[in-house]
Formats: structure tokens, C-alpha cells, sequence
């Protein structure tokens, strides 16, 4: 049985939760003053990008950027290569900077493994094919970095390339590359990963201390937060991460949130910066993508979400769907459709005053014409059927029956 830390301080006096709210703005640079257009910076301060789908990382920096072109992501994966996609907490694919790669490798390298196995069996492959296959997909990508298609076309039609070129990448042999077809494109490229990082060390941290520095950073990023929020984001499971948390219980401080019922935990330094913090003068608007960091940093979301509405911002497998934010809180849905006519749609919970509308409009505009490179209307739903209630896959698409 897991024993809970002993030995860190707690602070008695419950933090007001709008106030913890307003901190983990700033520190993701989602706060008007706290924006930067720094991609490379922001990357790391969030300790990865959600890079599951194609869109969600520009938006995700659009947030939190002054003047974001798409370009400026591209340009730093594809040519600068400061930052690489792998697949790596809760064996998701993250866009991390170059220098956190063999961090977050490592520390999630056991459970990539896990899949290998089941990998051969499901696609029945042996290990001689695999080893046969993927030699003559290195030869073939030296040089080059192709799609599937192409590869594909080079090994004589193999039916399993596909399956081949992501496994290879889970191994860190091949990285993801470009868009076959621009930002939108689900499809890439794929190169050898050696040729995108030629002096990097995928094995240059132990496991534990990979765990350690990606707990830290994510106290750093995202706390204050449960010990069940780290042990959830890192997908490494509680006793390793228990285990990394004793060592630097110096460095950590108990605290609670008024309202809410968890014990949190917070670096002491942050504890300080948090004390600092004033309530907001303004409304704060933001419309987030699906899987944006600041929503799915955590297990626990009551501090930015209310129980009644939960299910139409995630759907059964905890997967966030595209939120309103009024000021950290979770207040709405929203969507985008590019026919008949562009248009940015919102599910509200609840009433909001006139002036917050007036903020909604304008994110709303400003966020469409970034996605649809065309003006848009800004339509309002009044109902939404719950994601929890609906197929598998539809947080994509939330507000698709409006």
C-alpha cells in the first residue's frame, strides 16, 4: 500500500480558488500580460505541446502568443528543429523541445515498450520481417523524408508499412516530419530521426531520473495539483512518482483550495509567486482547442470546471473537447465549421453578462479567421447533447448537430 507524504509542509489556510486560477494563467501564458511569442519558450514552460492532432498544437500556441503565425511552428520543428513530436506521457504524441526529448523519453520509455509486444501481435508480425522491413525503411528514408505513401511504394506495396513507420518512431529510429499537405494535413512525412537530431541521446537519462526532472516540471507547469494529477499526466503510475516526490519534499508545500476537497501540492517557490497574485481587473476570454494543456494537465478538474457541466467538455475517455474559458473556468463549448459558411459556434452553460458576450465575440472572430483565413460569423447554440452520451470521437466535433 502506497504510504502518503509525510513530510512536506502544509499551509491551513484554504488559497481562493479564482486566485489559483488566475496563477496557472500566468504561468501558461494565458494571461493578457503573461503572452510571449516565443513558441520555443512556451513548449517548454507547458512542458509539451498535445500533438495528437494537426491543429490543436498552433492553437494551442495562438492562446498564448501576441502575434502567432503558423509558419513560426514549422519553422522550429521542420527547419530550426528545436522541437520534435514523439509519443510519450500516457503514450500520447507531444511536441516537446529538443532539449526535453531524452527527458520525456526515458521516462515513459517502459511504457511505450508494453505496446511492442502486442504490436507484433496484432499486426502479426515476426521479429525477422520487422527486422528486414525496417532496414530497408532506414536505406530508404537516409536521404530522404517521404509519406507513408511513397515508402509504401518503394517496399512493393507492403500492406503494413504504415504500422511499421509508427512503431519506428515510438523506438525513436523515425521522427514525424512535415505535413504531407499543409497545417490541416493528418498525414506527414517521415525521417530518420537521426537526421533531424544528430547529436542526440535518447538514452542519456536513467528512468528515475527522467521521472524525477518530468515531475518537477510538471509541478512547475501546472501546480498546484494532486498527487493523482501527476501519477495521470505522466502515465507512470503512483509509486514512481511517490517515489520521485519523497526526494524533493523539501522543495514542495501542502495547500487547499477554498471550495474544493483535495490536498494540492506546490513547489515552495511557486507558493511565494502565488501569494503575489491580485484578482483580475477584466474579464479574461479564451477559447482553448481540444486537449490544450491547461485542461488536460489534470485528473482532478473541479478547480476549473462544475460537476454539472463535466460531460460536455469530456467525453468518456477524458478527452477535452474545444472549451470557453471566462476567467480559468470552463463556461462553454465551442466549434468550427467552414460550410455552408464559415463559422464559429457557442454552447454556453449558463447566461453571461454583455460585456463578456462582447469578449466572445471578438476571441471568437479573431480565432476563426486564424483557423479559416476568412471572416466569420459567430453563431450561438442552445442546446448541446453531452460528449458522454455520443460515439467515441465526436469531442472533435462537439457542437456538429447545431
Amino acid at each position: 500500500m502506497v504510504q502518503k507524504l509525510g513530510n512536506i509542509k502544509r499551509n491551513m489556510n484554504p488559497l481562493k480558488l479564482e486566485l489559483v486560477n488566475q496563477f496557472v494563467l500566468q504561468k501558461q501564458h494565458l494571461s493578457t500580460d503573461s503572452k510571449i511569442d516565443d513558441i520555443v519558450q512556451i513548449a517548454d514552460d507547458l512542458c509539451g505541446l498535445h500533438a495528437t492532432g494537426t491543429m490543436e498544437p498552433y492553437l494551442t500556441l495562438f492562446a498564448r502568443t501576441r502575434n502567432f503565425e503558423k509558419s513560426s511552428l514549422e519553422k522550429e520543428l521542420y527547419w530550426n528543429r528545436t522541437l520534435g513530436r514523439i509519443r510519450c506521457m500516457r503514450k500520447t504524441l507531444f511536441i516537446h523541445t529538443k532539449e526535453m526529448i531524452p527527458t520525456a523519453y526515458s521516462a515513459t520509455k517502459h511504457i511505450i515498450e508494453q505496446y511492442f509486444t502486442k504490436f507484433f501481435e496484432v499486426y502479426e508480425i515476426s521479429e525477422a520481417e520487422y527486422q528486414e522491413y525496417s532496414e530497408k525503411i532506414i536505406k530508404i528514408l537516409k536521404e530522404n523524408e517521404l509519406p507513408t505513401s511513397e515508402v509504401k511504394n518503394r517496399l512493393n506495396g507492403y500492406k503494413k508499412t504504415s504500422q511499421l513507420l509508427g512503431l519506428m518512431c515510438d523506438q525513436g529510429i523515425l521522427i514525424r516530419g512535415t505535413p504531407v499537405k499543409g497545417w490541416k494535413d493528418r498525414r506527414n512525412n517521415y525521417a530518420l530521426f537521426q537526421n533531424y537530431f544528430p547529436n542526440m541521446n535518447l538514452e542519456q537519462y536513467s528512468e528515475s531520473d527522467a521521472i524525477a526532472i518530468l515531475v518537477k516540471k510538471y509541478l512547475k507547469t501546472y501546480g498546484p495539483s494532486t498527487e493523482n494529477d501527476i501519477a495521470w499526466w505522466c502515465g507512470i503510475g503512483k509509486r514512481k512518482v511517490r517515489a520521485e516526490l519523497e526526494k524533493i519534499e523539501s522543495e514542495i508545500e501542502k495547500i487547499t483550495i477554498a471550495g474544493l476537497d483535495h490536498e494540492y501540492l506546490i513547489l515552495k517557490s511557486d507558493r511565494e509567486k502565488l501569494g503575489k497574485i491580485k484578482a483580475l481587473k477584466e474579464n479574461l476570454v479564451i477559447l482553448l482547442p481540444m486537449l490544450d494543456p491547461y485542461i488536460m494537465g489534470y485528473k482532478n478538474r473541479e478547480r476549473y470546471i462544475d460537476i454539472e457541466h463535466y460531460y460536455y467538455a469530456f467525453d468518456r475517455s477524458g478527452n477535452a473537447t474545444t472549451t470557453i474559458i471566462l476567467d480559468g473556468k470552463i463556461i462553454g463549448i465551442w466549434d468550427v465549421v467552414d460550410k455552408p459558411e464559415p463559422t464559429i459556434k457557442t454552447f454556453l452553460f449558463k447566461d453571461i453578462n454583455d460585456k463578456v458576450k462582447q469578449l466572445l465575440q471578438i476571441k471568437a472572430n479573431t480565432l476563426g479567421k486564424f483557423i479559416i483565413d476568412k471572416d466569420v460569423i459567430v453563431k450561438e447554440c442552445k442546446n448541446m447533447e453531452p460528449l458522454t452520451e455520443r460515439t467515441a470521437g465526436n469531442f472533435m466535433t462537439p457542437l456538429k448537430n447545431c
